[in-house]
């Protein structure tokens, strides 16, 4: 069982970093595309995290998962899960503002990416005060 945990941790940091790293490197792209009109080095990155961080949330799910199973369903678990999934949520949205991006439509602020971006580091927060206290 501890290796289903260290492969859960290591897709939930790979996971993370895509979760982080996305929406603010779609403030990059935008300020790029407003400057050369084209897509370049910043939406290519934006767009490599993002596909590659997708798989690691799938990996950090399922092991997530089958830990949750192997728990018995414990209370602080299933807030986690309900953290987790909202977490999910919030990715793929920005999956979508990638593929709009992708088409030269940026409707959103710098200010409403940046707010966009710290929602995530909220939910992250939330669920290791679960993971790390188990308070019910």
């Amino acid at each position: 069982m501890e290796w289903v945990k260290v492969l859960h941790l290591l897709a939930v940091l790979g996971w993370m970093t895509g979760i982080f790293v996305a929406p603010r490197g779609l403030i990059f792209w935008k300020r790029e595309y407003a400057a050369t009109g084209e897509f370049g080095p910043a939406g290519d990155l934006t767009v490599r995290v993002y596909r590659f961080s997708l798989g690691l949330g799938v990996v950090a799910i399922l092991s997530g998962l089958w830990l949750f199973w192997w728990w018995g369903f414990p209370l602080w678990a299933w807030t986690k899960l309900g953290l987790v999934g909202l977490l999910a949520l919030h990715y793929g949205w920005t999956g979508r503002l990638i593929l709009r991006a992708r088409r030269g439509i940026f409707d959103e602020s710098d200010f409403w990416l940046r707010v966009f971006n710290e929602i995530s580091v909220l939910g992250a927060i939330g669920v290791l005060i679960l993971v790390v206290f188990k308070p019910f």
